[in-house]
């Protein structure tokens, strides 16, 4: 929707003034909006802070969310390691993190409530225990929390930036550089709001990259990555950007499966049924106990298969 500001409304706060005319929304839910890029100002980016001045043209692009609780379900969960404070998780692909639009069931933040008895509340009933995520097509490792102390804490240590998260992914073509960085903000895509996409400078938020090449195939390049920073779709979209996208990634992938002539090449991508995407590694400091804990996830099983025929 676009508002346009009137004298009565300026110098109100774009937060408080979004919140206020759009029904069904809380202040959260709209800072939540302006810094991930969804709320423009006169077609810019903007902050929550922002006061306002007659005529602005604002752009706001939101649907408030229905309230939903993740109700629990027995679903299997590879639990890799347990304790009072917090549970890492070998997420399988195809499991969606928590409920959102669409989605009731079948997460797996539905999967915890019925194995645990205690998980923290702090990022309220739908997302149980939920510090970080992971997108659905990915598969490896995930921490969740199991009370507000630990939640806060492990929250802090993501944000400076101190939490190990390596990934291991096999892209398109062959990667020039044996290791290097991509330094690039993202934001939502103008062209297409289901999608993210790197932006310029101020108009989305800073995301890096950090990538090593482990193995070199003639038409694919299998990498180590890691993210110093957490955002949506963080991976696949600089990768796609810098013309060597997640193999099997449908949303960001450009259509390279079509590309592909050798048949047999073809049809080990086509038999993935998923992006080669994989949170192989997690490190973190205990919340309680300050220890560190590395956790470490071998490739499933589908994923090895590939690797094996692309290595024949």
């Amino acid at each position: 929707m676009t508002i346009t500001v009137e004298p009565a409304d300026v110098g109100q706060r774009l937060d408080a003034f979004l919140a206020g005319r759009i029904p069904g929304t809380s202040r959260s839910q709209i800072q939540k909006a302006i810094t991930e890029g969804d709320a423009a100002v006169n077609e810019r980016p903007s902050k929550p802070s922002y006061r306002l001045r007659d005529g602005d043209e604002i752009s706001i692009d939101i649907s408030p969310p229905e309230p939903l609780d993740a109700a629990p379900e027995p679903i299997d969960l590879d639990i890799v390691y347990e304790d009072d404070s917090v549970v890492v998780i070998n997420k399988p692909a195809g499991m969606v993190v928590h409920p959102g639009a669409g989605i009731r069931s079948g997460t797996l933040a539905n999967a915890l409530v019925h194995h645990f008895d205690k998980l923290s509340r702090r990022s309220g009933d739908s997302r149980p225990g939920i510090v970080h995520r992971l997108d659905a097509g990915t598969s490896g490792l995930i921490v969740v929390a199991r009370n507000e102390a630990a939640h806060n804490n492990l929250a802090r240590q993501f944000m400076d930036r101190s939490v190990e998260k390596a990934y291991i992914a096999l892209v398109y073509g062959r990667v020039p550089a044996d290791e290097g960085r991509f330094d690039a903000p993202i934001g939502r895509d103008p062209k297409n709001r289901v999608k993210m996409a790197v932006r310029p400078v101020g108009q989305g938020r800073p995301a890096l990259t950090l990538f090593r090449v482990v193995e070199r195939f003639e038409d694919f390049t299998l990498l180590e990555i890691n993210i110093k920073t957490g955002r949506t779709h963080q991976i696949r979209v600089h990768l796609s950007h810098a013309k060597h996208p997640v193999v099997a990634d449908v949303t960001y992938g450009g259509g390279r499966e079509n590309m592909i002539r050798d048949a047999r090449i073809k049809s080990i991508v086509h038999k993935l049924g998923r992006p080669f995407l994989h949170a192989q590694r997690l490190a973190f400091r205990h919340p309680q106990s300050g220890e560190e804990m590395r956790f470490e996830s071998v490739l499933p099983a589908e994923l090895e298969s590939a690797l094996y025929e692309l290595r024949r």
